[in-house]
C-alpha cells in the first residue's frame, strides 16, 4: 500500500496536534482552601499549589506500611507528594494533610482528580443503572469507590 500524499499526512498530523493541544493537562495549579490549614502556632494557611502526579507518586505509597494496613491512607500520602506549597508551611508531610479540615481534604481530592484524570476517558458510570457518577465517587489514587444501590 502506498504512503498517503504529503498533504493528507499533514492534515492528519495537524488534527492530531490540535486534539493533543486541546486535551493538554496543566502541569500545576494554584488553589485556595475553603477553610485553611492551622499550624501549631495558630497561623492559617489557605493558598497553595498542586502539581501533576507522576506514576511514581501513585505507585510509591502502595508499599508504605500505613497503606498496607489501611488502604484509605493512600490518599493522604498521595496528596502529601503532589501538594508542593501550602502558605508558608516549610514541608508538606502526611501529618500536614492529616491535619486538614475535612472540607479542605475533600477539596484537594477533587482538585487532584480534575488535574490528573485523562480528558479523553469516559466519565465513571454506575455499573447497575449506567448513570453518570458524581466526580467525588470516581476514586483517587487507584482506589475507585462505587456506591451500592
Amino acid at each position: 500500500m502506498a504512503d498517503p500524499p504529503a498533504a493528507e499526512a499533514t492534515a492528519e498530523e495537524s488534527a492530531f496536534a490540535s486534539q493533543r493541544a486541546a486535551t493538554a493537562v496543566q502541569a500545576d495549579v494554584e488553589f485556595t482552601l475553603p477553610q485553611g490549614y492551622r499550624d501549631a502556632s495558630g497561623t492559617v494557611h489557605r493558598d497553595g499549589r498542586m502539581r501533576l502526579a507522576t506514576a511514581r507518586d501513585e505507585l510509591a505509597p502502595l508499599v508504605d506500611p500505613r497503606v498496607v494496613r489501611n488502604r484509605a491512607y493512600l490518599v493522604v500520602l498521595l496528596l502529601s507528594r503532589v501538594v508542593t506549597r501550602l502558605g508558608t508551611v516549610p514541608e508538606i508531610t502526611p501529618e500536614v494533610i492529616e491535619g486538614l479540615y475535612a472540607t479542605d481534604f475533600s477539596y484537594l481530592q477533587r482538585l487532584y482528580r480534575r488535574l490528573n484524570l485523562d480528558a479523553l476517558e469516559a466519565p465513571p458510570r454506575c455499573p447497575h443503572c449506567n448513570e453518570l457518577l458524581p466526580p467525588e465517587v470516581g476514586g483517587l489514587g487507584g482506589a475507585p469507590a462505587t456506591p451500592h444501590t
